[in-house]
């Protein structure tokens, strides 16, 4: 992925929901203009959710997710049905598509009291309108549609596209705590786990948010920070490092120097700081016996010293002391029971979107059990929390002194 790219976890997601044969891939290919979806007169066609990111006008990069039926039968239906709940969890707008000769069924109903439950926006579709001698007007958050003639399709898209609009600020990754003109010095260690010929996510996207800020990225190795740091002849703002190597990096950077990680950008970009570095307390209560679950947004390759299956439990039980138990989670599965575990430490989320990493969060609140990240946990290991959100007076303040 270049520079210039929109990763698909800062685009819109809208999810296309609603019974078997409703229409929904038809829609879906009436609203991007193309054959995104397999059509069939076979109910049920749609066997898992299928995503892809383009560009839809007039609202710009997004990424649809067309659904399995949410009336889909015995224990491969119930599975699929699963899934697509799962996708409400990281949709921005709700698509219901109801076949306008059937109505609302109560499945539908159901849906759709989800959908409100979980606060997001939505707009229902009455599908094949075309087929209909009379309608009923339309209510607020409705439309009638026909994704064979067309009708009404445009009007949809200008529905979805205002319901994606919102009045917050979207934070910044970094861009808020520069200046312009100010030297940011990026420390990435290239080691065997580093992907090769790139730059993973977290750091495209921080060196983009610092020129949209304008001001200078400097990107170096952990071995070359000491070295840079001299020969600068000018202070950074900041100095933002991958968590595996903290600890050496806050001994390179002296203290008068912002110093944090890409993992704590990412907890207050599309999280809740607070709550993780909340949750890093966590450790010290870990009793033998206690389950950690351990949690990614993504899927990989794993190496042989993976941090997440491999460091980050060596380094909890070398801190606490316990005989833990561990459990993994990676991409779209997030367990709805977690009351089993004691601590829950999920990744920096680069590769979700802020809903579905905010439902995380939601449900490890509901259920009681704290929850951080890695680069928090790993900076409370290293005794440089505090100093690692300095920069974040609120949170700081809520960390007592050694």
């Amino acid at each position: 992925m270049g520079l210039n790219s929109t990763p698909s976890s800062d685009r819109v997601h809208i999810g296309f929901f609603g019974m078997r044969n409703a229409g929904k891939s038809s829609v879906v290919n009436a609203v991007t203009g193309q054959d995104l979806a397999v059509v069939s007169d076979v109910r049920g066609t749609t066997t898992d959710p299928v995503s892809k990111a383009m560009e839809l006008l007039p609202l710009g990069p997004v990424v649809i997710i067309d659904t399995p039926g949410m009336d889909d039968e015995g224990a491969l239906g119930e599975l699929r049905v699963k899934k697509a709940r799962q996708v409400l969890n990281k949709t921005d707008v709700a698509v219901l598509v109801v076949d306008a000769a059937v109505g609302m069924k109560e499945a539908d109903q159901e849906l759709l009291s989800i959908i409100k439950e979980k606060e997001i926006p939505y707009v229902v579709v009455y599908n094949k309108a075309d087929l209909l001698k009379e309608r009923q007007p339309e209510g607020e958050g409705e439309i009638y549609v026909s994704a064979v003639t067309g009708e009404k399709i445009y009007e949809l898209k200008e529905k979805i596209a205002a319901l994606a609009v919102t009045e917050e600020p979207k934070l910044r990754i970094v861009g808020d705590l520069l200046r312009p003109s100010d030297f940011v010095i990026l420390v990435i260690p290239i080691d065997k786990a580093a992907p090769k010929g790139r730059l993973i996510l977290p750091q495209q996207q921080t060196i983009r948010d610092i020129l949209d800020s304008n001001g200078v990225s400097i990107v170096v190795r952990e071995d070359a920070l000491r070295e840079t740091l001299e020969s600068l002849g000018k202070k950074p703002r900041l100095v933002v490092t991958d968590s595996q190597v903290f600890e050496r990096v806050a001994k390179d950077t002296p203290e008068d120097i912002w110093m944090t990680s890409f993992s704590i950008l990412f907890a207050r970009y599309k999280g809740n700081l607070a709550e993780a570095v909340a949750g890093a307390a966590a450790l010290d209560r870990l009793s033998d016996g206690d389950t950690v679950l351990i949690s990614e947004g993504c899927t990989h390759h794993r190496q042989c010293d993976d941090i997440g299956t491999v460091k980050i439990p060596r380094w909890i039980r070398e801190y606490t002391g316990k005989e833990l138990k561990f459990a993994f989670t990676s991409g779209v599965e997030f367990p709805e029971e977690l009351s089993s575990y004691r601590l829950i430490v999920h990744c920096g989320g680069c590769m979700l979107n802020e809903r579905e990493m905010k439902y995380r969060i939601k449900c490890a609140q509901d259920q009681k059990v704290p929850i951080t990240n890695y680069g928090i946990l790993i900076a409370h290991i290293k005794g440089i929390l505090k100093r690692s959100v300095q920069m974040f007076p609120d949170v700081a303040a809520e960390l007592r002194e050694d």
